[in-house]
């Protein structure tokens, strides 16, 4: 499997559907061009692996690094998705490793991300793959 970095339109738009499957908020019309401006703006990054037949992304995973009092550099995941027929093959698994491997080449001592409690196979996978369960993540809505 081979992971590829978004890095034209046309890549943001061959990962449209995968996006807009697991970020039902988003909007189809908008979305692309979110993507080019986090991306310009945000030192945020798209990452994805074909599915079998090359007509879309199987799986995609975003991230930016930060920099942060309590941490220092960190790579902090946005999302982690793989579509339903690509799934218990690898995927997500090795997008991961490849977040990993970009991290031990810039240094970054840690990566980070955010799951939902019932996402229990999502946690499986993190916890094979050297992640653990360091904080609860509180928010709070502001109108």
């Amino acid at each position: 499997m081979e992971c590829r970095r978004a890095v034209t339109k046309a890549d943001i738009e061959f990962c449209k559907e995968a996006i807009l499957e697991f970020r039902r908020n988003l909007n189809p019309d908008t979305v692309v061009e979110q993507v080019v401006q986090m991306m310009r703006s945000q030192d945020f990054e798209l990452v994805f692996i074909p599915n079998t037949d090359n007509t879309r992304a199987g799986a995609f995973i975003s991230y930016r690094m930060l920099n942060l009092l309590r941490t220092g550099l960190i790579i902090y995941i946005d999302d982690l998705f793989t579509v339903p027929e690509c799934r218990n093959q690898g995927y997500a698994g090795t997008l991961l490793d490849h977040v990993t491997k970009r991290a031990i080449d810039e240094g970054i001592k840690s990566i980070h991300l955010d799951s939902g409690y019932a996402l229990h196979t999502a946690h499986r996978l993190y916890l094979n793959k050297g992640y653990y369960l360091a904080c609860n993540h509180f928010a709070k809505a502001v109108n």
